[in-house]
C-alpha cells in the first residue's frame, strides 16, 4: 500500500483571523458603552496627546463598539478620544467613512492615518462612549491640533462643553 500523501492544514483566511481577533476583543471591550451626553460644561475638551500608550484627547483609537440596536453585536471601529474620564476610561465619539456631507449630526474630519484606505471620515456627534483603556485594540493616529480645535469648538457650541483650546 502506498503511503498517504502529506496533508496540509489550510491557513485561516484573513477574514477568519480578523473575526477571531474581533471576537476575542469583545470580552475586553464589552465595557465600551454608549452613555448619555454629558451636561453643559460636563466635558473639558483639550488637545493632550502623550506618547504613553494610553488613550489621550486628540488621538484616534480602535475599539469594539456595540450596536445601539443590539449591544450583543458590534463593530471594530475608530473613535476620537475627546477627554479623560474617571477609572482609566475616556470619553470618545465614533468615526465613520460613510459620507454624511451637510448632515448636522456629523462633522467632516477629512482623511488621516486612522484609515488605511485613505477615505474621508466624519465624526458622529450624536453618540458618546466611555471607553476603558483595556478595551482599546490599537492606536490609529491623531486628528492633529487644528482638527481637534475645530471639533472642540463645534461640540462646545452644540453642547456647552468647555473648549480648553
Amino acid at each position: 500500500m502506498a503511503p498517504a500523501p502529506p496533508t496540509r492544514t489550510p491557513s485561516p483566511s484573513p477574514h477568519a483571523t480578523r473575526d477571531r481577533s474581533a471576537e476575542a476583543s469583545r470580552a475586553g471591550a464589552a465595557s465600551v458603552v454608549e452613555v448619555p451626553l454629558p451636561p453643559k460644561r460636563g466635558l473639558r475638551l483639550a488637545y493632550e496627546p502623550r506618547p504613553d500608550a494610553l488613550p489621550d484627547p486628540g488621538e484616534i483609537v480602535w475599539a469594539w463598539v456595540p450596536y445601539e440596536e443590539d449591544p450583543a453585536r458590534g463593530k471594530d471601529r475608530p473613535l476620537l478620544v475627546l477627554a479623560r474620564a474617571d477609572g482609566g476610561r475616556s470619553w470618545a465619539m465614533k468615526l465613520t467613512s460613510k459620507p454624511h456631507d451637510g448632515e448636522r449630526d456629523h462633522l467632516p474630519l477629512g482623511t488621516g492615518d486612522w484609515d488605511r484606505q485613505g477615505r474621508p471620515s466624519w465624526l458622529d456627534v450624536d453618540q458618546i462612549y466611555l471607553v476603558p483603556a483595556h478595551g482599546i485594540r490599537r492606536e490609529a493616529g491623531g486628528l492633529g491640533r487644528d482638527g481637534f480645535r475645530r471639533v472642540a469648538a463645534a461640540l462646545a457650541q452644540r453642547y456647552g462643553w468647555t473648549d480648553a483650546g
